[in-house]
């Protein structure tokens, strides 16, 4: 759709209605499912509604915002950095909501709550009884659940878009607040066909496990610091556990895993720890709040529900 320099003129948002809102929400769920078809199951109306969703808002903002034909969708230039800032207004649209509840004591609405990626198999995790605990006091509040990496949790506590996070300790922001909540035993693995695979670990040192490719996480975190620190060499680099995971099986790299997620594939002999006695490092998860602006009520309970939740299965006093 090429827009005019005259409709552009006409076109200029001023006042946002609900209107606005509703197609901003549209626009949304398209840009998440994948295109308009598939965001037709989400919204629950029909692909041409929801192609004149997009036009009339398009229409609204004077904006080319997606490509759509036999090559599939894809966004414009401008078209991602609306989608970016309808994050960042619907987050706080949802605060305010939020707010206007907490004004008059009551929880309801929807909560978005991050978790760092393989956290269900870890036995030291009390996240889904967390989730329990407050799905009983707050039965009338919607849980949205995220799995993401470290960064993409950090970022989205910070602009709003999630309320409550869980994530490996690491480097602090000012701008948030954090809780102990749990351990991780990180190993490191080899696969069926690489050449420590079955031999003598024995004599095996920091300095010579240089010697093989490594594959380490992109980004900041215990596994980046490490493996910094041990001056590793990274041939390799991974944006989450799975894909660790996979260059291990690959037989041509080392990789730190989870000690509960590499488990199965250690049954299956497709895996094997090297020396994991010498090499290993321990994580501490963290919940996560914003301090400004103050959290919701239903974000400070779900957030004191984790950490309720840790301490009764740690055996400390709540």
């Amino acid at each position: 759709m090429q827009v005019k320099p005259s409709e552009k003129s006409r076109a200029l948002l001023g006042q946002l209605s609900d209107m606005d809102i509703r197609l901003l929400k549209v626009f949304k769920a398209v840009v998440e499912c994948g295109g308009m078809s598939a965001a037709e199951l989400e919204l629950n109306i029909g692909t041409s509604t929801v192609s004149r969703h997009i036009k009339d808002l398009e229409t609204r903002l004077s904006l080319v915002l997606c490509r759509r034909g036999r090559a599939g969708f894809a966004l414009t230039p401008e078209g991602q950095r609306v989608y970016d800032e309808t994050l960042r207004l619907l987050a706080s649209v949802d605060a305010f909501r939020g707010s206007i509840d907490d004004i008059h004591h009551r929880m309801a609405g929807k909560l978005d709550v991050a978790v760092f990626e393989k956290t269900a198999t870890n036995p030291q995790a009390r996240v889904a009884e967390a989730m329990a605990r407050f799905s009983a006091q707050a039965p009338e509040v919607t849980l949205n659940v995220h799995i993401g990496a470290i960064n993409a949790i950090e970022r989205g506590m910070i602009d709003g878009t999630f309320q409550v996070g869980v994530i490996p300790a690491h480097r602090a922001s000012r701008t948030l607040a954090y809780a102990d909540l749990f351990g991780e035993t990180m190993l490191l693995y080899c696969g069926e066909r690489h050449p420590l695979h079955g031999a003598s670990h024995t004599g095996l040192t920091w300095a010579k496990l240089r010697d093989h490719a490594f594959a380490g996480l992109g980004f900041h975190s215990p596994n980046m610091e490490l493996t910094h620190r041990a001056q590793l060499t990274r041939q390799a680099t991974a944006f989450d556990q799975e894909a660790v995971a996979l260059l291990v099986l690959s037989g041509r790299y080392l990789g730190f895993l989870p000690d509960h997620y590499a488990q199965a594939f250690e049954r299956e002999g497709r895996m094997q720890t090297v020396a994991p006695k010498r090499f290993r490092y321990e994580c501490r998860f963290v919940a996560m709040l914003r301090r400004s602006p103050a959290p919701s009520r239903a974000a400070q309970l779900f957030h004191d529900c984790l950490v309720a939740a840790h301490r009764a299965g740690s055996g400390e006093p709540r």
